[in-house]
């Protein structure tokens, strides 16, 4: 499948995760946010234009495609919190900070 192709690429599922909630960042903000090399995240954010999950416009942000790829991922975020939970693991999704 080309989406589990595209999304299993590194830093695809973090620069979506990154552009949540709306957000637009410039590729410097992105790059900081996901912990990315440059050439990385060019690459991906190239693969994520091209598939029309992404868009450049004062900044990078999520197409509406882009908002329902992270919908369809939602359940997997829901699994993953669960299973870090079972595990005693903080959870990987949290933006709380640790204290």
């Amino acid at each position: 499948m080309a989406a589990l192709d595209l999304m299993g690429r590194r830093g695809a599922l973090r620069i979506l995760w990154e552009l949540r909630d709306d957000a637009v960042l410039t590729f410097r903000a992105l790059q900081a946010a996901a912990e990315l090399p440059p050439g990385t995240l060019n690459a991906r954010l190239g693969e994520l234009r091209a598939a029309g999950v992404v868009a450049a416009a004062g900044g990078y942000r999520l197409t509406p495609r882009g908002g329902q790829l992270l919908d369809a991922l939602a359940p997997l975020q829901a699994w993953s919190q669960a299973w870090a939970k079972d595990l005693g693991a903080p959870d990987p999704c949290s933006d709380a900070e640790e204290g």
